[in-house]
């Protein structure tokens, strides 16, 4: 076998195993968020064990990823999508890592009566669910227009946050005594905003790979 098919089918076997990642946080992510619904502490749990599986699965894909690199010395767009990969885990492990505080806030609210209503929430976990999946679908496809058109999904996380914010800000004005449950809350959601950003980050590190040039999205 040459040295460019070793090449692409150890690219192949990182992308699979990047596509396992994603899928693993998107899964808790959408955990969480029933977990936070139904009032779930057993299945919020679940969502803080998997952390260990998403992180050892970032290590493993770097881990490869820089045995490729020195192994098989690639260059141009090949050698650009490895140094993205290391940026892909890196943000997929953060935006888990918000997936697991979204579900130690369900455990926390567990067995209270609700503060609110969670639409709000809800919208932005499902918007955070698209951008996950429809990033990776433009890795794979190595389309940076794809990648384009997922960063402004983050724009609808950032209006729900926005939005709920200051109905709560209004609300603890009116009511001052819940102000810790609005805390709490407002924290809830800046784990939703923060995984949005971290999304485009990945966004961002396609248009890298495929174009070979930095953009900022959604600034």
């Amino acid at each position: 076998m040459n040295t460019r098919m070793v090449l692409l089918e150890e690219l192949n076997r990182l992308r699979h195993d990047i596509l396992a990642m994603a899928s693993r946080v998107e899964e808790d992510l959408g955990k969480a968020m029933s977990a936070m619904i139904n009032n779930d502490p057993d299945l919020a749990r679940e969502v803080k064990a998997n952390d260990a599986v998403i992180n050892a699965l970032q290590l493993k894909i770097e881990d490869e990823a820089a045995i490729v690199i020195a192994t098989q010395q690639p260059v141009a767009r090949d050698l650009r999508e490895l140094v993205t990969i290391f940026k892909l885990t890196s943000d997929l492990e953060r935006a888990g890592d918000h997936a697991v505080h979204l579900a130690k806030a369900a455990i926390k609210l567990s067995g209270k009566p609700p503060f609110r209503s969670t639409e709000r929430l809800e919208r932005m976990a499902e918007a955070g669910k698209e951008m996950i999946r429809s990033s990776i679908a433009a890795y794979l496809a190595q389309d940076s227009e794809a990648a384009r058109k997922t960063a402004m999904l983050d724009n609808t996380i950032d209006e729900e946050h926005r939005l709920l914010v200051e109905e709560i800000m209004d609300l603890v004005k009116e009511h001052p005594k819940l102000i810790k449950k609005a805390i709490r809350l407002i924290n809830t959601s800046s784990y939703l905003e923060r995984l949005g950003d971290h999304i485009t980050n990945i966004c961002e590190g396609i248009i890298y790979m495929v174009e070979g040039r930095h953009e900022e999205l959604n600034e």
